[in-house]
């Protein structure tokens, strides 16, 4: 797994974070009084806004600094534990949960295929994995944090191969949102005009992270001066859709066991 790569709450990552918020309060309505298993939970602000909803839910990520300050952070919600670990495997029992949600995660691993069939076997008869990740054909520049980013067609064929029982859909955003990211695009394109050689995609992820985290806190916060509403977006001003996926920011998979 890649290291780490979290949405931070603050002005300049506004949208970003906004926009990693929406997935978990689309969430609620399958979690309410459920048995949830958050994957790759991160700080896990998400995971406790969940946790107010479901019967009970455990929060993993692989990172055993993040777990410890989650578990001292959250340890007055009685229905919200923590537990570190690498993934794949998953390390729950076959059937132990009614609902998996697993947020911006698949992306950062390499065993993607092996993470989808765990989730599966550990999903009880009839449960539903909740997925997220990038949509790779709005990507403009590699992420050295992402391993791979799907596409919806591929995104279609993996979990078809696992479960005949799933429904995909996009996320997108008003006019506002767009606005936003259509000046973030002119800003990295601005920057890929100095890489010449596209060593951005060819040189080891681990050599690029500071540079691409400098990069990103500029751009953000130059963007945040000049798309005045930056502050002011929420969860209210994105949406999810069933046509023209190919448009949309983010692949949203709900599928069933």
């Amino acid at each position: 797994m890649s290291s780490h790569e979290r949405a931070h709450h603050d002005e300049a990552n506004n949208v970003t974070y906004q926009r990693c918020q929406f997935a978990y309060e689309f969430a609620v309505a399958y979690v309410s009084g459920k048995e949830v298993l958050d994957v790759g939970c991160g700080n896990a602000y998400g995971t406790a806004l969940m946790a107010r909803h479901a019967k009970k839910i455990t929060g993993l990520d692989y990172d055993s600094e993040t777990i410890q300050s989650n578990i001292s952070k959250y340890k007055n919600i009685p229905n919200l534990d923590f537990i570190q670990g690498e993934i794949p495997p998953l390390p729950f029992e076959d059937k132990s949960f009614e609902v998996i949600t697993s947020f911006q995660f698949i992306e950062h691993i390499h065993a993607r295929k092996e993470f989808l069939a765990e989730c599966m076997r550990v999903l009880k008869p009839g449960g539903k994995l909740l997925l997220t990740t990038p949509n790779a054909v709005k990507s403009l520049a590699r992420n050295p944090f992402h391993v791979h980013e799907y596409t919806f067609p591929e995104m279609h064929d993996e979990i078809g191969s696992l479960s005949n029982s799933f429904e995909l859909k996009g996320l997108n955003g008003n006019e506002t949102v767009n606005t936003y990211y259509r000046e973030n695009g002119k800003f990295v394109r601005m920057i890929l005009r100095f890489d010449v050689f596209g060593l951005h995609k060819k040189l080891p992820s681990s050599w690029l992270t500071k540079p691409y985290n400098w990069v990103t806190s500029i751009m953000r916060n130059k963007l945040k001066d000049q798309v005045s509403a930056t502050s002011q977006i929420s969860t209210q001003d994105f949406f999810l859709q069933d046509q023209d996926l190919e448009n949309c920011w983010d692949i949203y998979l709900i599928a069933s066991k």
